[in-house]
């Protein structure tokens, strides 16, 4: 929202609008033009950038993935633009948090970020965008973006703030001696991939080098963003831990395994949008229910096997409890050998615009 007309304005600055639990906990900023006011307090200090104001919200600092869809790429899509004259006044922020991006923050802005909550002097700026322009969850249009930025745009942007060496994954197609790397990300509690050391064994099989590694939200960004852009294909059970493929080189591949319950539209939003948008390829490999831990929960014959749409319609919280949270994956690998076959021959493939179809092993 910008500043342009004699008015006031009072909204929540938050990408996740659609969301009425976190807006109720977001501050409300009221934003006034000096010549919409003769009241209007004198200034402290005079700025001759453009000022962009929002909260960080409640989700971004507990969730890797909401940190990067509902903060940084919306904050990338409004403030690039201005090539670091920009401003970051945020409410609600978290100075462990800001810390932890950092040199991200840097590459956006010139200048030191304001506390929005905290700050008690009068700043005056010629032009203000109050809230972040947001397209999709993790993503970015680029025809809806100043001087049509895309995700692969951020993509870049992440690999010089954090000096990532690679930018394009090993090409089998030249005949290189170097294995293929496989990174497997681990969860430690929820939806655990309980047979991680039968992937492995496949992986190297086929092949492969193969690590295992798990992030979470007290891992350090920079050390991890360095380690996942050392390998070529990415593979994880849906969920937060995914975010981390904007670290991947070119053409590297990511695999998602999406756990049951209808899940396979939520996962790709989520996760599969943007590896294609930043020149990666995706591989979506769905289980079956023998593959669940669901099975030793409940009866074959019921809703949460039968009829997933019943307990998506209860709400957020009954899919999160049974689906999300409830459920771990035991895959199986001669169904799920051919997807690991498939990345190999993917990073052999110059046709950067590929979603493999074929071996989705997903409902329509």
């Amino acid at each position: 929202m910008e500043l342009k007309e004699n008015r006031t304005w009072t909204i929540k600055p938050y990408t996740r609008k659609f969301d009425s639990y976190v807006i109720e906990n977001v501050r409300a900023v009221t934003i006034k033009p000096l010549y919409a006011s003769t009241e209007a307090p004198k200034c402290n200090l005079y700025h001759n950038i453009t000022a962009v104001v929002f909260s960080k919200g409640i989700y971004a600092g507990k969730n890797f993935f909401h940190d990067f869809s509902d903060v940084l790429v919306p904050l990338f899509i409004t403030a690039r633009q201005f090539e670091g004259e920009v401003q970051i006044l945020m409410a609600d922020l978290q100075p462990i948090w800001i810390e932890k991006y950092k040199k991200f923050f840097n590459q956006i802005s010139n200048y030191e970020i304001i506390d929005f909550n905290q700050e008690n002097q009068v700043h005056c700026y010629p032009r203000a965008i109050v809230g972040l322009y947001s397209h999709h969850d993790f993503t970015v249009d680029p025809l809806r973006t100043p001087n049509n930025y895309s995700m692969l745009d951020f993509a870049k942007l992440m690999r010089r703030t954090y000096s990532l060496e690679r930018d394009f994954a090993t090409n089998l197609v030249e005949g290189s001696k170097k294995k293929p790397r496989l990174l497997i990300i681990a969860r430690n509690r929820t939806r655990k991939l309980l047979n991680i050391g039968e992937v492995i064994a496949a992986g190297k099989e086929l092949g492969f080098e193969v690590a295992v590694n798990e992030s979470s939200l007290h891992t350090n960004i920079e050390d991890f963003a360095r380690m996942v852009n050392s390998f070529d294909v990415m593979l994880a059970v849906h969920g937060a831990g995914l975010t981390n493929e904007v670290f991947l080189p070119t053409n590297a591949v990511v695999i998602q395994i999406v756990p049951l319950g209808n899940l396979h539209w939520i996962s790709y939003n989520y996760y599969g949008i943007a590896p294609t948008k930043m020149m990666l390829k995706y591989l979506q490999y769905c289980i079956s229910e023998e593959e669940s831990t669901l099975i030793d929960l409940y009866p074959r014959d019921h809703a949460v096997f039968r009829d997933p749409d019943s307990i998506h319609r209860q709400g957020w919280a009954a899919l999160d409890k049974i689906y999300l949270s409830q459920q771990s994956v035991k895959v199986n690998i001669t169904r799920f050998k051919p997807i690991l076959k498939r990345a190999l021959e993917l990073l052999g493939d110059r046709n950067f615009n590929v979603v493999s179809q074929e071996l989705l092993l997903c409902p329509d």
